[in-house]
C-alpha cells in the first residue's frame, strides 16, 4: 500500500468508528441515528463525558433514531436508567451530567426537511453526509 492510501485510510478513520458505533446500537447509521450521535458529541464538549439522556419526541421512526444515536455516543441506556424515551408532540433531547448542569438540543429545520422520509437504502450514505455538516445545520439549542 502506497503511502498516499494509507494516510486516507488512516484519514477516514474516525468518520468510520462513528458510522459503525452508531450501527452497532442503531442497526444503520442513518441519518436521524448519526445526528443523535453529534448532538451528543456536543454535549460532551459542553458537559464533559458522562451524561444523562433524555428524549422526547412523537412515536415515529427518524424522530425516535436521535435517541440511538445518543446511546451509541454517551454509552448511556435505559438498562442503566441513563437514558429515558418520552412520547411528545415535540422533538427535543436534554443531555444533563452528574453536576445537575444541562442543555437541550433540537433538529434545526434545514436538517429536517434535508432528511425528513429520507430512503433506507441510502441511509449509510446520508449517515456520512451528516457527520460531514456543521452542528448548526444539524441541531439547535432549545428556546
Amino acid at each position: 500500500m502506497s503511502i498516499a492510501l494509507l494516510l486516507l485510510a488512516l484519514a477516514a478513520a474516525p468518520e468510520d468508528d462513528a458510522l459503525e458505533a452508531v450501527a452497532k446500537v442503531h442497526g444503520e447509521a442513518g441519518p436521524w441515528a448519526v445526528a443523535g450521535w453529534r448532538m451528543a458529541k456536543f454535549a460532551q464538549r459542553e458537559l464533559g463525558e458522562r451524561l444523562e439522556v433524555k428524549h422526547e419526541s412523537p412515536r415515529a421512526v427518524q424522530l425516535s433514531c436521535i435517541a440511538d444515536g445518543a446511546q451509541a455516543a454517551t454509552g448511556a441506556s435505559v438498562g442503566k436508567l441513563s437514558l429515558t424515551w418520552v412520547e411528545s408532540t415535540e422533538t427535543r433531547t436534554t443531555f444533563t451530567n452528574p453536576k445537575g448542569k444541562s442543555i437541550t438540543l433540537v433538529p434545526a429545520a434545514a436538517f429536517i426537511k434535508r432528511f425528513k422520509d429520507a430512503p433506507r437504502e441510502k441511509a449509510r450514505e446520508n449517515g456520512r453526509a451528516v457527520l460531514g455538516l456543521k452542528d448548526e445545520e444539524i441541531f439547535a439549542r432549545a428556546p
